[in-house]
């Protein structure tokens, strides 16, 4: 359990707060490029770490992220006018460009050098991999982009997406780095007589249908961490019907790269609610990572196991309905859970879950929870002290960390794989093989 200091500091973002401070030290996902559809389209409404901004594309194609008040009287800068290389507010006429620069001020007298003056607080902004970045941070501590892998790539060579989640973002990060879930939770009738498809064997990579054998068949996971100049690593390893021993590897990238996969960038919007920003690209395909709703992200393909018995997509599942838990189902052990959805099961159990970790008291299996939160209390509090973030360096290769999950063959390390010591990994990567064997319906 946490003391109330340090559940404090978890759970707030906002401007001037410990971990709000260091969240704006990165570079932090804003929105999705395709949001803002082409120069001078609609401007829209961003919400991030607690602060009320609009963004907008201006006429060359760059994207500016300003405040939504206009600095003149406060009136709303989404309901400006997008046009000729900036935004202009419809109240009196004011424009301002993308760095928030005003650039028009046609209600004062020609003679007036006022509009020099005046500047809209401004986020600088950066476009990778489908997402449009921006550092919010002092601007004499700001590093240059972590490219993740998509700096260099062809738009048709990666896929991105957010989903909006209503919790806040550790009550979600924790549980995408919660492997021992998938056991329980997401449980159902009828894993244990699923056939082999060849996915039980050493050196085998990703199975849909081998992980729901083997999240069936073991539901004790062995937990393992260790820290990495990124953030850390971590496994949770189970025997498989065959006797052999799986690898669900997971990457934490501070301060909020996650998950199995590793592509999840968690980024609160504010203290109650988050996004989770997915990307993949074709460098990943070869492990054939499945998002959480059954979708090849990007493949855009949907993986169906035979017999497993939940609907493709939520059907007005949510908290105020009790997600439209069936207790028969549930009574039965068709669905564990009782809910006929994997990612209702997730928001039902992250929602649901203590913002209050004085109250909590965690086990073997929370390995992982235990050392995220240590790290991010630790260099919030450390910031606040003049020292640092860690993993600031964009030099660094955030463009190789992965966690490829496999059956181990004999003898192998599992800490070396989907590192930048991985030479299989690295070599996968860039020129992909054929993938896995997978069952598609």
């Amino acid at each position: 359990m946490l003391t109330k200091d340090d559940n404090e500091i978890l759970n707030h973002v906002g401007p001037g707060t410990p971990m709000g401070n260091l969240l704006r030290r990165y570079w932090v996902p804003a929105l999705l490029s395709e949001e803002l559809a082409g120069p001078d389209c609609v401007p829209i409404e961003v919400k991030l770490l607690g602060e009320d901004l609009v963004a907008f594309r201006d006429t060359e194609g760059r994207v500016g992220l300003v405040d939504s008040c206009c600095p003149h009287r406060g009136s709303g800068m989404f309901y400006g006018r997008n046009e000729e290389s900036g935004l202009r507010c419809v109240y009196h006429g004011w424009k301002f460009d993308y760095t928030g620069q005003c650039v028009d001020m046609p209600s004062e007298p020609p003679t007036s050098v006022f509009k020099d003056k005046l500047k809209i607080p401004a986020y600088p902004t950066h476009e990778s991999g489908g997402i449009i970045w921006t550092y919010m941070g002092p601007k004499d501590k700001m590093t240059g982009f972590r490219d993740f892998g998509t700096e260099k790539l062809a738009p048709e060579k990666w896929q991105a997406r957010k989903s909006f989640q209503p919790m806040t973002w550790m009550q979600w990060m924790e549980g995408l780095m919660d492997t021992t879930h998938n056991s329980w939770l997401h449980h159902w009738k009828g894993r244990a007589d699923l056939e082999d498809d060849g996915s039980d064997a050493p050196g085998v990579y990703n199975s849909q249908v081998g992980m729901e054998k083997f999240w069936g068949y073991d539901q004790a996971p062995d937990i393992r961490v260790i820290e990495a100049w990124h953030g850390f690593r971590a496994v949770g390893f189970r025997k498989t019907p065959n006797g052999n021993t799986h690898a669900r590897l997971y990457a934490f990238t501070m301060p909020f790269r996650c998950g199995p996969g590793g592509r999840s960038f968690i980024v609160p919007r504010d203290d109650d609610t988050v996004f989770d920003y997915h990307f993949a690209t074709t460098a990943d395909e070869v492990y054939d990572e499945v998002v959480p709703d059954g979708t090849n992200l990007f493949r855009q393909e949907r993986r169906t196991v035979a017999g497993r018995p939940f609907e493709a997509q939520n059907v007005d599942r949510n908290l105020a309905n009790k997600f439209r838990i069936d207790r028969d189902l549930q009574k039965d052990g068709t669905i564990f859970a009782g809910i006929a959805n994997i990612n209702a099961q997730d928001v039902m159990a992250r929602q649901t879950s203590y913002t209050d970790r004085t109250k909590e008291h965690l086990g073997t299996l929370d390995r992982k929870i235990i050392l995220v939160r240590r790290m991010l209390i630790n260099a919030a509090k450390d910031l606040a002290k003049g020292i640092e973030p860690p993993a600031l360096d964009p030099s660094l290769p955030y463009d190789k960390i992965g966690s490829p999950s496999k059956v181990l063959a004999p003898g192998e390390d599992w800490t070396l794989l989907g590192s930048e010591n991985d030479p299989v990994f690295q070599r996968e990567r860039l020129a992909p093989v054929a993938a896995p064997p997978q069952v598609t319906t």
